[in-house]
């Protein structure tokens, strides 16, 4: 299996980096490739525009969609762009790992699939959910949170964790293709103990050891609505 980790926080000696650490090693014990973009130590610009490309098919007047399909045809994707989508199709497995910041991804991550998830590259169509590119792949968040896990439940301060995701997880990756596997939610590392901490660890480790047998979350499918709509090229 080829595994594809998108990393989003700036400090190596963070719990991030410490569940994805653990990540790469329990995947390449098992034999699994697994390739890692540092979003940070990267340098990622995660502000989309002209700059995603080599060449434009409207210099006058800039429309993202308009110069994602002319990129597909003309082989015009930035360099770094490029790169990122040749790990993301080359992968069988996505994770996101970041942090919870103000109930949604950090800017960088959320930039990185605003200028890599191009529109006839990954989606278009008539490719999205059960007809998207990267159907029979898998995709999961990994996610830190600043509160405990009270403050995110269905009736919680601060609102439904599974509603908080439903951006990253149906939006982003269910709406691509992939199977969606249940968000693994780290609450509150830093006010958490050491011992707490090495529990959070080991149970991420299992739920990565059990990855192909971890049921995915059930979406609704295509073939549930009108030939029109399941045939709309979004």
């Amino acid at each position: 299996m080829k595994v594809f980790i998108v990393h989003a926080h700036p400090e190596p000696k963070s719990f991030n980096a410490a569940l994805t650490r653990l990540a790469v090693e329990t995947f390449e014990g098992g034999g699994h490739d697994v390739v890692v973009s540092d979003l940070y130590t990267m340098g990622w610009d995660p502000v989309s525009g002209p700059h995603n490309f080599t060449g434009r098919k409207d210099p006058a007047v800039y429309k993202q969609q308009v110069e994602e399909a002319h990129a597909v045809e003309t082989n015009g994707f930035a360099p770094e762009v490029q790169a990122e989508m040749e790990k993301l199709f080359a992968c069988d497995a996505l994770i996101f790992q970041f942090p919870m910041w103000w109930f949604s991804m950090p800017a960088i991550l959320k930039g990185w699939v605003d200028r890599v998830f191009a529109f006839q590259r990954v989606y278009g169509g008539g490719r999205w959910y059960d007809h998207g590119t990267m159907r029979g792949k898998r995709a999961m968040a990994s996610v830190t949170t600043g509160g405990p896990a009270t403050m995110y439940e269905e009736n919680g301060l601060a609102g439904d964790m599974n509603m908080l995701l439903a951006p990253v997880n149906q939006g982003v990756f269910r709406y691509v293709g992939f199977d969606v596997l249940p968000s693994f939610v780290a609450w509150a590392p830093a006010r958490s103990t050491e011992a707490d901490r090495a529990h959070m660890l080991a149970a991420y480790r299992e739920r990565l050891l059990a990855w192909d047998t971890t049921a995915p979350l059930e979406y609704p499918s295509l073939s549930a609505y009108d030939p029109s709509f399941r045939l709309a090229r979004p």
